[in-house]
């Protein structure tokens, strides 16, 4: 089946081949089911397997038929494999051989890979009519964001971001409430996170000819910095043994795998492959602030960080994003924090919070507070000043998530949704969609970045940012002297990979 293939042709695929889950097309309103358990029918493939992806697959696959796993870690790989031995899934390195070899066969794709293979794998899936779960940050770049939300729609798939906070009922409550009023006129908002914790900071990269550079500079014996030489190119040799480095950079411009500081978790640290703290954390701990206050359309953004040399992230940074009023609300400052640090304290004095956490959002009103003490909202606290806790308003509704026995876990109750989404054929049954919910809040998250990235020199304020979030361009681009801003919004893919055409959006 051609990657092109249209969400007919699919559905037909699918439904003769007994791995769908409806009988008839997709703008039916009440699609009956092609299998009496139409949950078990869901043929699923998971892309990226280990670390967050190795739950992400365990819990799709309590809900369908994993069938194939794709991960450029053998090692990885395999161990996953074992889980669902029972299944036989066929075992990629590639996920383009596995599409190429597996579209007719799926259904659905969960994609848990570093942050730059997000979207040219989910878009493929989508253009293909397949129903997609993606990691947060949703896309490396803003344009991306934008781009798989319009594939979304375009092809009729059902979509979820990662963001698993977004299904428990404390974080649907706290944004219903703050809507309805309880802690009146939103005038501001704060979010902190404890992340990184992986190495960040310039200087941070290494060659096999850099090292040989050093050792042979560190080391006055030759024979000792020989052995260490041949000692680390056995290291490395070995290490590529178990990865596919090929497919591991992807999209990305090519660079030597270095054991350690790339695969498998440091990848966050590098502009080239991972979006920094902020990417990783603000799509969970702005994800209720986002929702209650309507943090979409951003019109500037401005940084301090702690320094970066353009390929890895600074090891902090403190951001400014400012909003235009809205019909709920006047125009708003939101105010970021990373590496621990926080809000100045007198915002939590005021209303008797005594010992602020690591991670947290708090959104100050004109007639108290919401705090959320965790990445997730699950503890929320309405607070009046001086620390009363605010009566809730009765009455106010909030849109509840499945649940079933396994949804205790809030994660497993984030694919439940997607999965019920997909067994009714209503995409707009995910909170965090692509389209309405998690592009948006991912478009915003990243807009960040990009002052991050203009803000390259040592605890100095970087260039600011204006912006016109609707066509996604940087309105002051012809005055920005750091290079490389506009690459942040559109990237251009490397090493043969199919092109995003922007056209969409233009």
């Amino acid at each position: 089946m051609s990657m092109q293939t249209t969400r007919r042709d699919f559905i037909k695929t699918s439904t003769l081949a007994g791995a769908g889950f409806m009988a008839i097309a997709g703008n039916s309103p009440r699609p009956t089911r092609a299998a009496d358990s139409a949950l078990e029918g869901i043929a699923i493939a998971g892309i990226g397997v280990g670390g967050k992806g190795s739950s992400d697959i365990d819990q799709a696959g309590i809900y369908g038929k994993v069938v194939a796993l794709c991960d450029t870690d053998r090692g990885t790989l395999e161990g996953k494999a074992k889980n669902f031995a029972a299944n036989n899934p066929k075992l990629y390195t590639d996920y383009r051989e596995l599409f190429a070899e597996m579209m007719d066969k799926i259904d659905a794709v969960t994609v848990s890979t570093p942050d730059h293979m997000h979207t040219i794998i989910t878009a493929t899936a989508l253009k293909a009519g397949k129903h997609a779960y993606t990691q947060k940050p949703l896309t490396r770049t803003i344009g991306e964001a934008r781009y798989l939300g319009y594939l979304a729609r375009k092809y009729n798939c059902c979509t979820q971001m990662g963001n698993q906070g977004s299904t428990l009922d404390a974080m649907r409550r706290c944004v219903a409430q703050i809507k309805a009023g309880v802690i009146g006129d939103i005038k501001a908002v704060h979010i902190w996170t404890n992340r990184p914790v992986w190495a960040q900071g310039p200087n941070r990269d290494m060659t096999m000819e850099k090292f040989v550079a050093q050792t042979r500079k560190e080391e006055e014996d030759e024979e000792v910095a020989n052995d260490l030489i041949e000692e680390k190119q056995k290291q490395v040799a070995e290490a590529l043994k178990k990865i596919d480095w090929d497919s591991w950079i992807g999209v990305a411009p090519k660079r030597e795998f270095w054991p350690g500081i790339y695969h498998d978790f440091q990848w966050r640290g590098w502009w080239d492959f991972g979006s920094g703290s902020l990417g990783d954390m603000a799509c969970h701990t702005a994800n209720m602030p986002y929702g209650a206050c309507d943090l979409k359309f951003p019109t500037s953004v401005v940084a301090e960080s702690s320094g970066h040399d353009f390929n890895s992230f600074p090891a902090w940074s403190k951001i400014w994003f400012q909003f235009p009023a809205t019909d709920t609300r006047d125009a708003i400052e939101v105010t970021w924090f990373d590496a621990k640090t926080r809000p100045e304290a007198a915002i939590f004095e005021k209303y008797g919070i005594a010992d602020p956490t690591s991670s947290g959002a708090i959104i100050l009103g004109t007639k108290g507070a919401a705090y959320s003490p965790d990445d997730y909202a699950q503890a929320y606290q309405l607070l009046a000043p001086g620390g009363e806790a605010l009566k809730e308003i009765d009455g106010v509704e909030y849109r509840v998530a499945p649940t079933d026995e396994h949804s205790g876990n809030f994660d497993t109750r984030n694919k439940l949704e997607w999965i019920t989404a997909i067994k009714e054929n209503k995409p707009e049954l995910c909170w965090s969609n692509f389209p309405d919910f998690a592009g948006p809040l991912t478009e915003t998250i990243l807009l960040g970045n990009l002052a991050v990235w203009a803000a390259p020199e040592a605890g100095k304020r970087g260039e600011t940012i204006e912006w016109d979030a609707k066509k996604l361009r940087v309105t002051n681009l012809d005055s920005i002297k750091t290079p490389g801003v506009a690459e942040l919004v559109r990237p251009e893919y490397q090493n043969g990979y199919e092109k995003i055409d922007w056209s969409f959006i233009d």
